[in-house]
């Protein structure tokens, strides 16, 4: 059984949806142009995740092996129209924008592959952590993309974040780059698949100066036995 620690790095580092399983790249691709945008459907899959997770989990003992799958589609189904009906009447601005991507969550493999490898297996509080933890891995990578989209596209940050947090936000836009005319790749999927590509690229490169690092310390432990058993 996993244990919590090992339960929250994998979810924001070790096994991240969007930069090690690549999963659910469709609206991770889509709808990243602004960080409000990505915060939106972000918060969305968590909650997803988080609901699907323990749904399964509290059935887990109860549902045959052949009709699992079926019933978890069943309980995600149920989940994203629920969370897609108060966005609608909440969010209804951001959810019109979000669009398609909101029902979509159903067909997200990151979801159905936690309900299946790990939900099913573990007890319910480690399910609903586990749904915390891939979902707000999947959120910041969002974000990340959101962000750096937003600033190259447009030259700010935050920008209509009265969408998802009310007339109180109205002037939470920050202008980064002052008459900024835009860089209309930033906006394109095309420029959404580069701006991933540079992310899993700088994941890559500090996963490798860790493993070094690790290396060279346990390198230096057993040359510091060695001498000592020396003596």
């Amino acid at each position: 059984m996993a244990t919590t620690q090992e339960v929250v790095k994998n979810g924001l580092w070790t096994n991240n949806p969007g930069l090690v399983q690549l999963l659910g790249l469709c609206p991770l691709l889509a709808v990243s142009s602004t960080v409000i945008n990505s915060l939106g459907m972000g918060l969305a899959t968590t909650l997803v995740l988080l609901v699907s997770n323990v749904a399964v989990s509290m059935i887990r003992n109860s549902v045959r092996q052949d009709i699992r799958i079926p019933v978890f589609v069943m309980i995600i189904a149920a989940a994203v129209t629920t969370i897609e009906l108060v966005m609608n009447a909440v969010f209804h601005e951001l959810y019109t924008i979000l669009g398609i991507f909101i029902p979509l969550i159903v067909t997200n493999c990151v979801i159905i592959g936690r309900a299946e490898a790990f939900a099913s297996r573990n007890s319910v509080p480690l399910a609903a952590l586990d749904g915390i933890m891939m979902g707000a891995g999947f959120t910041l990578v969002l974000l990340a993309l959101g962000g750096v989209r937003e600033v190259l596209a447009f030259g700010t940050l935050f920008d209509r974040a009265e969408l998802m947090f009310g007339p109180a936000a109205v002037n939470w836009q920050i202008t980064v780059i002052p008459e900024f005319r835009g860089f209309l790749l930033a906006a394109l999927p095309p420029g959404a698949f580069i701006a991933l590509g540079c992310l899993i690229a700088l994941k890559n490169n500090v996963d490798g100066k860790l493993e070094r690092v690790a290396a060279k310390g346990a390198t230096s432990k057993a040359a510091s036995a060695s001498t000592a058993t020396a003596q």
